[in-house]
């Protein structure tokens, strides 16, 4: 996929396949956030737990895809000896496009389902793998979806992804 392609999916066919396929879920719609700080008041009237999602590349070339609660801390100086990686650094927008088809600001562990080469390893944050309700942009920071645990999973199963699970609270010294 080329910056001037479309993605896979979208919102509307990402919802759309989500009900096609029992992934219950319920997205609510909301202005804009690019920075996890800057939507602290809308997640508060909202349930389950809320991430932020890294979008990196090593320097092998591996593309990783992080999902943590938002108030998680993450070293990047440190994750790649967590996570089996070399050193790690942002990817860029045309990279995330080209394999999440989605843009810096909507980063989020749903746009694996624009992955079907998974070129993006998972990881995802333990206590998001524990919470009984997660919260991610459906493809465009416009919106949040929440799924229940078993939804999500259910979503990854359908998409063939496993995550590799990380407890990021134990890693911090």
């Amino acid at each position: 996929m080329t910056e001037d392609k479309t993605p896979l999916f979208n919102r509307a066919r990402l919802l759309t396949w989500m009900a096609e396929n029992g992934v219950a879920q319920t997205t609510h719609d909301h202005p804009a956030v690019f920075r996890v700080e800057e939507g602290l008041e809308l997640k508060a009237a909202l349930p389950g737990a809320h991430t932020k999602n890294l979008f990196l590349k090593d320097k092998k070339g591996r593309l990783w895809l992080i999902s943590a609660r938002q108030d998680t801390v993450i070293d990047l100086k440190r994750a790649d000896r967590w996570i089996g990686s070399a050193r790690l650094s942002f990817g860029n927008e045309a990279l995330l496009w080209e394999t999440l088809g989605v843009r810096p600001g909507s980063v989020t562990a749903l746009g694996l389902i624009n992955d079907p080469d998974r070129r993006v390893t998972f990881v995802l944050d333990k206590a998001l793998w524990e919470a009984d309700i997660v919260n991610f942009h459906p493809l465009t920071n416009t919106a949040t979806t929440a799924l229940t645990q078993p939804d999500f999973r259910r979503f990854l199963t359908l998409i063939g992804r496993e995550p590799v699970v990380v407890n990021f609270a134990r890693l911090r010294d």
